[in-house]
């Protein structure tokens, strides 16, 4: 039996702006950083230990993880990086306040570009600064697999190759694995572990800094999920993300 947890990192400073983030480099809040404290405390309190760890190449992330880590007295434990962990690419979107977007294209066709699984908002154009392929943060990689917008679906698909590849055989090693993303990056590994449809990855959701804890057979059957909250804090997130407004809502 073997574990992985994953953790979407906590609030940052674009919450308070209702700005997109996705690519964009949203820092922590304080909020955010007292969320990832809390989660590290809850998992310590439940003797959580790991031997590997993953996260974005999007600082949100790592910082979350640092925080959890250091809570956990696990600093020195393995880490990478990758980008197939980054959050949904929101294109043109990215950076701009939500109501103001909602303004300029519509609030319908913004909930549709934020919650049909298949909708992409327009792409940024190849010289926009903001496009990936012009951020030295991912100067390593071939500029052809880096997106210029994403619909959920394309983000839960990049995450695949990052699951089959580096996820999988780790854990059939029987290492415990600690995973800190993003909202569509985490609902693309949980729709391969749990082998969710379309329809089931869509309504899907991440509550900020809440641990989804797995636990696996030796052949990777899931025996148990288990939401780790720590004090009504977590529990209130929780209840909230799983009641978020709709698509007629979807600037909020």
């Amino acid at each position: 039996m073997t574990t992985l947890v994953l953790i979407r990192h906590g609030a940052t400073e674009w919450v308070a702006q209702n700005r997109f983030a996705g690519w964009a480099d949203a820092p922590l809040s304080e909020n955010g950083r007292e969320q990832a404290r809390r989660a590290g405390r809850a998992l310590n309190e439940r003797k959580f230990a790991f031997d590997l760890c993953h996260t974005s190449r999007l600082s949100r992330a790592r910082d979350t993880l640092d925080i959890v880590l250091q809570m956990l007295g696990q600093e020195r434990i393995e880490r990478r990086e990758s980008w197939r962990l980054n959050e949904r690419h929101y294109g043109v979107l990215q950076g701009m306040n939500r109501a103001k977007a909602a303004l300029q294209f519509g609030n319908k066709q913004i909930g549709q570009w934020r919650r049909d699984f298949q909708a992409r908002p327009p792409a940024l154009p190849r010289e926009s600064p903001g496009h990936p392929a012009n951020d030295p943060l991912y100067g390593d990689l071939d500029p052809s697999v880096l997106p210029a917008t994403e619909s959920m679906k394309d983000a839960a698909l990049r995450v695949s190759p990052y699951w089959e590849k580096e996820l999988v055989p780790a854990l059939r090693a029987g290492r415990r694995l600690l995973v800190v993303a993003h909202t569509a990056s985490i609902r693309g590994l949980v729709r391969k572990i749990e082998q969710l449809s379309d329809a089931e990855a869509e309504a899907f959701r991440v509550t900020t800094c809440l641990p989804i804890a797995y636990r696996f057979a030796d052949d990777l059957t899931v025996i148990e999920r288990e939401e780790i909250a720590s004090g009504l804090s977590s529990q209130v997130r929780r209840f909230l993300n799983k009641h978020k407004p709709g698509k007629r809502l979807s600037w909020m």
